[in-house]
């Protein structure tokens, strides 16, 4: 990058200055990743000082049946495939009864788009599911899916999330974004839920009173380009609602050969290269600094490693999710390694062990507990530390 440019883009960092277009795509054009994250961790220290949030929480999959066949999709199954699954509510209430005793604080609920199933179906495994964890935030339905409850319900969106918060919809999920931009999702997306669909849902679901999350799905076909628009569209619809809570950078999955069926699922593979590490970063810091009406950045620490997790707190991120559970949708395409499951301690440690102060939060990102500082680096170096893989 030009030096001259590298200045003025610093400057308008400091300066709080809110970045253009052009400024974001420079900023990917930048191979400087010390100073991309030493700007990034500026911006996020401004707003959340040493904190790192995280909360306890349980991911379920109701069911892989989808209608839709996303060229990047390993999780989809179509009915009568070998291990196509669809939960009975009273199973899903089990499986989410199973961390009771862990003092879990949400469900985070997504699900193929099953083509049989009854819009009926879900509001009452809500309502099951409440009864039976009171205290537990239901995370629920991606606007992918909310549209979809549209199509076969014949209610509007408007009538169906009324009838989900009712009963006990805190909020909702931030998938089936991907990339917005039509150069890129008409070859990756197989459902007809799209940025005008994507919108229109959380802005509802904002005006209802919700604070839901926003995701982007990066490393696949699509260039940086293409990740500053999508940056941007959520940061002018943020500017109208100030609904999001968080923005959540995915990382793209190859689809290793599925040990069920040994079929690759994936469409693009042969033509992807998963995101480096340090793509992975970049991506962090760079929406880092172009949101400045957001106050939180996850990352998801299933997609990336327990490793690039902690790094990442020091290249804008704020949150690292939570103990998840069971993630099936990205665990049915890795192979290398994160875990399904991290518990309190867990996750107390990895921040710990990071330099940055735990901070249990809830679904709204409200605190529930503040834990300690990290402990000084002579202090860790005095005893063996566990290595995050």
């Amino acid at each position: 990058m030009d030096a001259g440019l590298k200045r003025e883009l610093e400057a308008k960092v400091y300066a709080g200055e809110r970045l253009t277009r052009e400024d974001g795509i420079a900023l990917y054009d930048s191979d400087d990743l010390t100073w991309l994250g030493r700007l990034a961790h500026h911006r996020r220290t401004e707003l959340n000082g040493d904190r790192v949030m995280f909360n306890v929480n349980r991911h379920l999959n109701l069911t892989n049946v989808c209608s839709a066949s996303c060229a990047y999709c390993s999780f989809q199954r179509k009915p009568g495939e070998k291990d196509a699954y669809t939960m009975r509510i009273d199973e899903a209430v089990r499986k989410a009864k199973e961390m009771e005793d862990e003092q879990l604080t949400e469900l985070h609920i997504v699900n193929g788009l099953h083509p049989t199933l009854p819009w009926r179906y879900y509001p009452k495994v809500l309502r099951e599911l409440k009864a039976a964890l009171p205290n537990v935030k239901l995370k629920c339905f991606t606007a992918t899916e909310v549209q979809w409850f549209e199509k076969i319900s014949g209610l509007s969106a408007d009538e169906i999330l009324d009838e989900l918060m009712d009963a006990g919809l805190e909020s909702l999920t931030g998938g089936g974004a991907e990339i917005f931009d039509w150069e890129v999702r008409q070859h990756i997306v197989d459902h007809a839920c799209h940025w005008e669909d994507w919108s229109r849902i959380h802005a509802l679901a904002h005006s209802k009173g919700m604070k839901t999350p926003a995701t982007m799905l990066y490393g696949h076909i699509e260039e940086p380009r293409h990740r500053v628009d999508h940056v941007l569209r959520l940061r002018e619809l943020q500017d109208e609602t100030g609904g999001f809570a968080v923005f959540i950078p995915l990382r793209y999955q190859h689809d290793f050969v599925d040990s069920a069926d040994g079929k690759v699922r994936n469409r693009i593979q042969a033509r992807t290269t998963m995101a480096s590490p340090a793509e992975s970063l970049k991506t962090f810091a760079v929406s880092r600094l172009l949101f400045d009406n957001i106050p939180h950045v996850k990352n998801f620490w299933v997609m990336h490693g327990l490793s690039v997790a902690q790094l990442s707190l020091n290249f804008g991120v704020d949150d690292l999710d939570g103990s998840v559970v069971e993630y099936k949708i990205t665990h049915d395409a890795d192979s290398y390694g994160t875990p399904n499951t991290m518990h309190r301690d867990d996750l107390l440690h990895l921040i710990w062990d990071a330099g940055f102060r735990p901070v249990e939060r809830n679904t709204r990102y409200e605190v529930v507990r503040e834990y300690d500082a990290a402990p000084s680096l002579a202090e860790r170096r005095s005893e063996p530390q566990q290595v995050w893989a």
